[in-house]
């Protein structure tokens, strides 16, 4: 156990090298606070996965930073000792809130483990140096569009292509995909955007093979994907709906999902991330970790959650170039075999470089005892 000393936010941006259409909107540019956490022994870090809106979520960028310097800051300054396994507890006072605890978490674990010179890989039990990757596409202007970015994505050596598909949009041009690539594993996103009246569109997609068809109805609706899902062949992946590893458990039990899609930054931290692979794995449900548009820093942490042993599908863990210009670390190489290495370095194995920081900093704030 450790005390922490000083934390310091910042609000960072950077421009995205091509627009990212989904079923919620468009995104031109990443936005998302970073918090640095200081102990005695040595620093972590730890960055938020909300947006500029509360669009995917209820939280967003401004709501995170008042919720870390009101609530969470102080009250993790104002702990004696504490770890990352305990700050549950630190926060149980405040409901909700996942991704701005999220945030501390994962960097006093990070801080932890640099302490002790562990990779997060290695605590997590990792059982991969590097994880095979795939990539999610946005919706595109035009199906010809689409199909000249899939090629793009596959010369580049990506082993699972995700669309993200909306209502109008969705069986065509998912159909065109498959006909380029009959073998390519393939799956579709609907971020939220149909209701159960669909399913005929959903049983269309039934006949172009594909992997999964991941959360196409209303978050909050396990019941209703339950229902989908004793109507179509595909199966369905629920990620906006699975909060914790007790959502987990309640949408395995009710049949409303035959795959797992965890991101960490979303149900809490890590620490909760692996509760969540743990309940899939116990009742043999694959996972998978999905993306949000993460710099270097989340993607490390991404990579080594991906690494454990029941992530067994292609993994939102793309390249930096697939976002950025210039990430915030060292960017993260697609191999030509479609995998990414793992960090090894303690901790999550990176850092930001201090220059690039500097210069996309929007806003900075320090808390400290």
């Amino acid at each position: 156990m450790t005390a922490v000393r000083r934390l310091e936010l910042r609000l960072v941006g950077l421009p995205l090298v091509r627009p990212f259409r989904t079923s919620m909107g468009v995104a031109t540019r990443k936005e998302c606070v970073l918090v640095r956490v200081e102990t005695d022994e040595a620093e972590g870090w730890g960055e938020c996965v909300s947006d500029v809106e509360p669009d995917f979520s209820a939280e967003w960028n401004a709501s995170v930073w008042g919720m870390i310097t009101t609530f969470l800051g102080p009250a993790l300054l104002g702990a004696n000792e504490v770890t990352a396994a305990s700050l549950e507890r630190a926060f149980a006072p405040w409901r909700g809130n996942r991704m701005a605890k999220a945030t501390l978490v994962n960097a006093l674990l990070d801080a932890e483990l640099r302490s002790r010179g562990e990779s997060l890989a290695s605590a997590l039990g990792a059982d991969k140096d590097a994880v095979i990757c795939g990539v999610s596409v946005g919706i595109a202007e035009t199906t010809d569009a689409l199909r000249e970015q899939v090629d793009g994505y596959l010369a580049d050596g990506y082993r699972r292509i995700k669309l993200k598909i909306e209502p109008g949009l969705d069986v065509e041009r998912v159909a065109a995909v498959r006909t380029d690539h009959p073998d390519v594993l393939l799956s579709v996103d609907a971020n939220a955007a149909y209701r159960l009246d669909d399913v005929d569109v959903f049983r269309a997609l039934d006949d172009l093979d594909l992997l999964m068809v991941e959360q196409p109805l209303h978050h909050e609706d396990l019941v209703e994907h339950a229902k989908l899902q004793a109507q179509v062949r595909t199966d369905l992946c629920l990620d906006e709906s699975i909060r914790s590893a007790a959502d987990a458990a309640a949408a395995l039990a009710l049949g409303a999902c035959r795959i797992v899609n965890i991101k960490q930054g979303r149900v809490g931290g890590v620490p909760e991330a692996r509760a969540i692979h743990d309940v899939c794995a116990a009742a043999s449900v694959p996972v998978w970790c999905g993306g949000m548009l993460e710099t270097g820093i989340g993607r490390a942490t991404n990579l080594a959650l991906a690494a454990m042993p029941g992530f067994t599908l292609p993994n939102d863990t793309s390249a930096s170039a697939r976002y950025f210009s210039e990430d915030l670390t060292e960017p993260f190489v697609l191999d030509p075999d479609g995998t990414m290495r793992v960090p090894a370095g303690p901790g999550i194995g990176v850092v930001p470089d201090p220059g690039r920081l500097d210069s996309t900093t929007i806003r900075r704030e320090v808390l400290e005892l």
